[in-house]
């Protein structure tokens, strides 16, 4: 199975976008001290990274989105406020762990207290022994949207042949679709939309008729609109998708603990539901 990583969901963001997010750390806030519980409360402030374009879970430069939304929540949970620490995907996930849970970026920003959107996943919890990744919130998968008055069903990939297709083309959505029957879709295949909701926006207003993407990017577009089916990606290639979640620095267990309780108190009340809800997403346990 694909391992999902940075250049899964998004684009590789410039470097000059990466100086920009500089300003975005906390002045006065020493890298020691992130993850301590007791300093968090103390201080009133949980400080969380989240991406800076990623939607629906991140959008006006990170400071709006699921992800805010769900940051706030914990905080509130905690008794303290939440900083968000918007930042730009690096590398790969591993990069970004370093980052923005226990290190800090060279350029200057980082590490936060806490980190939401990251893979829950055996290999990259191996791969990473200076974090502790858990909490699970959501389940991405790769989706297929189509206009069911263009395309009345979708049986497998040979039923895309002969449509207009869109996707973004550096994602495991657009690797799927560019490699699919020998490559015989490329031809009407569209892979220049900044991602999935892009994508999903063309399908819309009728300029393709289908789109490729995260089952979030598309949902959060098409969800409302019975025009639109949004089914699961006809290929084992796809498989069955990964869980997203929360990573913390290792040695911050007592945070840990506090965080799934937060969130464990948001599922169990319907609050993490309606998070979601705002995004046109319904939440299920992942």
């Amino acid at each position: 199975m694909h391992q999902p990583n940075r250049r899964d969901m998004l684009r590789q963001m410039a470097l000059a976008g990466l100086a920009g997010a500089g300003a975005l750390g906390l002045p006065g806030l020493a890298r020691a001290e992130t993850g301590n519980l007791e300093q968090i409360k103390s201080r009133g402030v949980l400080t969380v990274a989240v991406y800076d374009d990623l939607p629906p879970f991140s959008t006006e430069k990170g400071h709006g989105g699921i992800d805010a939304l769900l940051a706030q929540a914990i905080a509130a949970q905690l008794g303290v406020k939440a900083k968000l620490l918007p930042f730009p995907g690096g590398e790969d996930m591993e990069d970004d762990l370093r980052f923005m849970v226990w290190k800090g970026h060279y350029l200057g920003y980082g590490p936060a207290d806490l980190m939401l959107h990251v893979p829950v996943e055996a290999p990259l919890m191996n791969a990473n022994p200076q974090v502790n990744i858990f909490a699970p919130y959501w389940r991405e998968r790769v989706m297929v949207a189509r206009n069911r008055e263009q395309v009345s069903e979708l049986k497998g990939l040979d039923a895309l042949k002969g449509l207009d297709l869109g996707v973004a083309g550096q994602t495991l959505a657009g690797w799927l679709l560019a490699n699919a029957e020998g490559g015989s879709l490329q031809p009407r295949l569209k892979t220049t939309f900044k991602d999935g909701v892009a994508a999903a926006q063309a399908l819309l207003r009728g300029e393709i008729q289908v789109a490729a993407g995260m089952n979030s990017e598309l949902l959060h577009v098409l969800a409302a609109d019975k025009r639109f089916a949004v089914e699961p990606f006809p290929s084992p290639r796809a498989g069955g998708g990964w869980v997203i979640g929360c990573a913390v620095k290792r040695e911050a267990e007592p945070l840990a603990v506090a965080v799934q309780t937060a969130m464990n108190t948001l599922m169990d009340s319907g609050e993490l539901a309606s998070i979601f809800q705002s995004a046109q997403l319904t939440w299920r346990r992942p």
